[in-house]
């Protein structure tokens, strides 16, 4: 009987590490499909236009040619992209599944991540460590920068928790709310005062050290008698990595663990979960931390992806990937990732198409504007978002 059960275990925790792996390649792969279609169809409409006029004169090749062209190039930065939100909106997921509110402050621990990380790094570029690192050394330090950026993400949220929300748990939805909006400015403001007080800098770089800015070729198209040749920067194919582990390793701990199972229960009943022996603070401090963890180890991959932060680094990123939850179903950790990649598929499609087929009278930088529109539509028309489904009803 001991025997049956530990397989059954086995094969559930197997299930748990399997199935969100198959979700996220079916979420790839068919909002690549969806995407691309549109593209195409528009780029067939758009024949004989002015902007397809421009494009031959300019280029020599229709926008049909350099919409396929530019495809497979597109997909992997919006993949890329589309991670890294899906990382960061796990957070909000999380703490909306048990508490049922927004923690508006996590794109600031999302910030802390990011500042802790590249400070550690830049701190062992100082003593001559990165530069002297081989392939695998330099992995090493990054993997030790994500540990650090998790352990002050995750510690800070803890500690937002029982300091900010704790206290205001049984009062009405809004006042824990202004609390978070609280909490972030006064982040925003304590990450601008320790950088000002040890480095005298607003704006962090990351250091520059193993071959994360390698690009590796991929395939070349053919376009009359040149070629464009489509690759992937090595630091890309981290972030993905790291991204795709992080969401199967949260998967796997809220779905086949006993800590996840009571996660489940406290944000089903938490007055059921504390009367059955479940420590709902403590449960709920786990939640934070975990939440926090992603959302720095997120931060620190968005910094080795556009290498440059400060203090308000991460607003943007916060917003879309709150939009991103919205999109997918708040509370819902199959729909952050379902809203994650979408959203990063749609602003790559945008960024990269819109101002070719508007003629330059809309640039990449209305992207953002299209994230927001989405959030808009989506609070209007579904506010449950495309899967839903909240945390606390798959206990």
């Amino acid at each position: 009987m001991s025997g049956l059960l530990r397989r059954n275990s086995g094969s559930e925790a197997l299930r748990e590490i399997l199935l969100p792996l198959g979700r996220m390649g079916v979420f790839v792969v068919g909002a690549g499909a969806v995407f691309s279609a549109i593209m195409l169809v528009l780029a067939l409409l758009c024949r004989g236009s002015g902007a397809d006029k421009l494009l031959v004169d300019s280029q020599g090749i229709n926008i049909v040619t350099y919409t396929l062209v530019n495809l497979p190039q597109v997909l992997i930065d919006g993949v890329t992209l589309g991670f890294v939100y899906a990382a960061i909106a796990l957070g909000y997921t999380m703490v909306y599944g048990v508490l049922e509110f927004i923690n508006f402050a996590h794109s600031e621990i999302f910030a802390i991540g990011a500042f802790a990380g590249v400070e550690f790094l830049i701190g062992m570029d100082r003593l001559g460590v990165l530069k002297a690192a081989g392939p695998m050394g330099s992995y090493m330090y990054l993997v030790l920068a994500l540990v650090v950026s998790m352990v002050a993400s995750g510690g800070i949220a803890m500690l937002v928790e029982r300091t900010a929300y704790r206290p205001l748990r049984n009062s009405p939805k809004l006042v824990p709310l202004i609390s978070a909006i609280g909490v972030s400015f006064a982040l925003q403001d304590i990450i601008r005062l320790v950088e000002s007080l040890t480095t005298g800098q607003f704006y962090r770089v990351m250091p520059t050290f193993g071959d994360f800015d390698k690009r590796l070729p991929l395939f070349s198209i053919k376009t009359g008698q040149d070629s464009t040749l489509v690759d992937i920067q090595i630091k890309s194919i981290v972030v993905i990595g790291a991204a795709v582990l992080m969401l199967v390793g949260l998967n796997y701990i809220v779905n086949a663990t006993r800590i996840g199972k009571a996660i489940r229960s406290v944000a089903q009943d938490r007055n059921t979960a504390a009367l059955m022996g479940i420590g709902v603070n403590a449960i709920i401090s786990f939640t934070f931390l975990i939440g926090g963890a992603l959302g720095g180890a997120a931060g620190l991959l968005y910094a080795l992806k556009f290498t440059r932060i400060d203090p308000f680094v991460g607003f943007m990123p916060g917003i879309k990937a709150f939009t991103a939850a919205v999109l997918g179903g708040i509370g819902n950790l199959t729909g952050a990732l379902l809203g994650g990649i979408i959203l990063g598929m749609l602003e790559s499609f945008a960024g990269a198409y819109l101002g070719t087929f508007t003629m330059g009278a809309f640039g990449s930088e209305y992207k953002d504007i299209i994230a927001f529109l989405v959030l808009i539509i989506f609070i209007i028309f579904r506010p449950s978002g495309l899967l839903g489904e909240q945390v606390s009803q798959k206990a």
